[in-house]
């Protein structure tokens, strides 16, 4: 509630700025207008009108949002203007393609995984997948053979079940399986695992608690990792090698939004340095799998929304990781502390993404001992990673209906293992490069089809250029 906002003695919100109310009742008289109108006159609005209501409508949402209006409120016309957009092109395609209105996602989750929340009561499903096409080049980058074969891979087929068993209660849980199967082919890397269950109470409208397996709140795409949501067929390598993703885990914690922050903060199984390894920390994950527990994580985030289309916001993960390990009758702390800052634009066609990650390791030496590690093997005592990304939408030029055409390109720099304990040296291959380019087409919001091409240098000169095709969807 705003400093403007008072309650009456009816519950009902009364608003002491008089130009901030005048907005709202004429976004409310629009948009009454706009659902009386057909049932009066018993005729389909035209494409033309509903244009301008839209176009309206957007224009009362900026006043509001210029005069700091009521962040529900304004929700609640962003929500009934994508409404209108869905109408709109019913209307431009004469009623013949029926296409389902994008569900808006929580913060925090994508589409998919929120349609629990748009459920009055019961069952609600989702799902994403994607198939990847990869053609890395036949030389590394010193000339040298690479001996990479091509390789086409269902990478992940996803299904999203929530049950709402009150407006105060619901279940959300993701189910993912990679790679086709889960016992075929000579490395048998096919799996099925939960990737989030939790159980949601949400007492106050602007928040709750989670209880459950609940994905750490660390980056973009830890969270929103649907393929229509990221550019590109695979993620980015900072956010696979630096921030595990996805990097799911048993815990409890809190979530809110407060004003033009939302928030979101966990407490955690922490990780299992048992898994640490040069490449990083994401093989310590113990995704809930009997996760040892004697060493928890603490993580949270914050992130700022209150200018339209900006994003900006850290994450912060720490805890130690040895879990009660020991070598020669030392104790391993193991503390692992990770932080990222991220920002992101969107306006009209044009998308604007950056991100920041940093963490260290203590003990490392400790954990190469008791892991076996040695030489250029060791463990990074400090990780780092950074990529900029820009994108832009050709089709808002010049729409035609839902299609989205997003060339796009993206420059990664990281190295899981910046610095490494005494005694250990660093392996040069783990010093990255990489440069990533290509189109995304998007027929409907839900579908996606892409091309790009990764090039990726390192310090060892081993690098190797890759070709991707993908196709991916969510519903």
């Amino acid at each position: 509630m705003t400093a403007a906002t008072r309650r009456s003695p009816s519950g009902a919100h009364r608003d002491s700025n008089p130009g901030r109310a005048a907005i709202w009742r004429t976004a409310s008289a629009l948009l009454l207008a706009h659902l009386l109108a057909p049932r009066v006159f018993a005729q389909e609005p035209k494409a033309e009108d509903l244009g301008k209501e839209i176009a309206t409508l957007r224009a009362e949402v900026e006043r509001l949002e210029s005069a700091e209006g009521d962040a529900e409120r304004l929700r609640e016309l962003e929500r009934r203007i994508d409404l209108l957009a869905a109408e709109l092109e019913k209307s431009r395609t004469g009623g013949a393609t029926d296409v389902e209105a994008p569900v808006k996602g929580q913060p925090g989750l994508g589409p998919a995984a929120s349609k629990v929340y748009a459920k009055s009561r019961g069952v609600s499903i989702g799902g994403y997948g994607e198939v990847v096409y990869d053609h890395p080049s036949s030389a590394r980058q010193d000339g040298s053979p690479s001996g990479l074969e091509p390789r086409v891979d269902l990478l992940r087929y996803v299904t999203y079940v929530g049950y709402k068993f009150s407006d105060k209660i619901l279940l959300n849980s993701e189910i993912e399986f990679e790679h086709a199967s889960s016992g075929e082919g000579a490395e048998e890397r096919g799996e099925v695992s939960v990737e989030f269950a939790y159980l949601e109470f949400r007492p106050w409208k602007s928040g709750g608690f989670r209880a459950g397996m609940v994905l750490l709140p660390l980056g973009f795409l830890n969270e929103l990792h649907e393929p229509p949501i990221f550019r590109g067929s695979h993620r980015s390598e900072v956010e696979q090698q630096i921030i595990p993703t996805t990097w799911p885990e048993n815990g409890v914690g809190v979530f809110g939004e407060s004003g033009p922050f939302q928030w979101r903060g966990y407490v955690v199984a922490g990780l299992d340095s048992a898994g640490f390894s040069s490449g990083g920390i994401a093989e310590g994950k113990q995704e809930g799998s009997q996760s040892l527990a004697r060493d928890l994580g603490y993580t949270g985030r914050l992130d700022y929304v209150g200018v339209r289309g900006l994003l900006l916001g850290a994450s912060v993960y720490t805890g130690k990781s040895g879990q009660g390990a020991t070598i020669d009758g030392q104790p391993i702390g193991a503390k692992v502390t990770l932080f990222e800052l991220h920002a992101q634009y969107e306006l009209r066609g044009l998308q604007l993404r950056a991100l920041h990650a940093r963490s260290t390791i203590g003990d490392a030496a400790l954990v190469n001992a008791r892991n076996g590690l040695f030489g250029d093997e060791s463990v990074g005592e400090r990780q780092y990673g950074w990529y900029v990304q820009v994108a832009y939408d050709l089709m808002s030029l010049r729409p035609a209906g839902q299609w989205s055409v997003l060339p796009f390109v993206r420059y990664e720099r990281l190295n899981p293992q910046d610095q490494v304990p005494a005694g250990f040296s660093k392996d040069p291959a783990l010093d990255q490069k990489v440069l990533t380019a290509g189109v995304d087409v998007k027929p409907l919001p839900n579908v996606v089809l892409k091309a790009d091409c990764t090039w990726l240098h390192d310090a060892a000169r081993s690098g190797t250029n890759t070709f991707h095709l993908a196709v991916g969807f969510l519903f």
